[in-house]
């Protein structure tokens, strides 16, 4: 079995015993995914009290969800935590009117997108790249930044994210694959800018 079979068996398990109102399962869950939630909280709110209060929220959603529903409208437990977690941040934003302020370069909480097996002279190119493309990324549309950060930082499948987004899978990935077209002309223009 690869990881991901297992990793998929191991959450159709998880959400079997959801359905049954197990605690403990609702307990793994969250172990399984509050980094990754709070990550992309954090990513959208860009203040870390804000993104702890809406993380314990949307946890505190998903039990709710969990307890009321029959669970029969997810595809996949991930997908749903992220789908509350996006209607969440909404939510948030409709309340506080407040713009989406976005910082990549906050120290105490670095965003971190890197090679496992990077060779020692890709590693100055790397890390250029890298921070051109952490300029750029605030500047994209809203709807590209959050399908790249769903796709490339939290590692959703196109499903999930089609899930969380409430868009058709083909949509999701024209969305991606203009929000990488966009994003990758704007570096080659400021790269011809240095």
């Amino acid at each position: 079995m690869t990881a991901n079979l297992v990793k998929k068996f191991k959450e159709k398990q998880l959400l079997q015993q959801l359905k049954s109102h197990d605690k403990d399962a609702f307990i793994k869950v969250y172990d399984e995914y509050v980094q990754d939630v709070y990550r992309f909280v954090y990513f959208k709110v860009g203040r870390e009290a804000d993104a702890q209060d809406l993380t314990s929220m949307i946890f505190l959603k998903a039990w709710n969800y969990i307890q009321n529903n029959s669970l029969t409208n997810s595809k996949t437990l991930r997908a749903l935590v992220y789908k509350i977690a996006r209607t969440s941040i909404i939510d948030h934003y409709r309340e506080s009117s407040n713009k989406l302020e976005l910082s990549l370069d906050d120290e105490n909480h670095p965003l971190d997108i890197m090679d496992d097996n990077p060779g020692p002279d890709e590693n100055m190119d790397q890390s250029a790249d890298l921070a051109l493309i952490h300029k750029q990324l605030p500047l994209l549309k809203e709807e590209y930044r959050e399908v790249i950060v769903l796709r490339f930082i939290d590692d959703l499948s196109l499903e999930e994210i089609s899930e969380v987004t409430g868009k058709s899978r083909g949509n999701v990935r024209v969305i991606l694959h203009r929000a990488m077209a966009a994003l990758k002309e704007m570096v080659e223009t400021e790269m011809k800018k240095k």
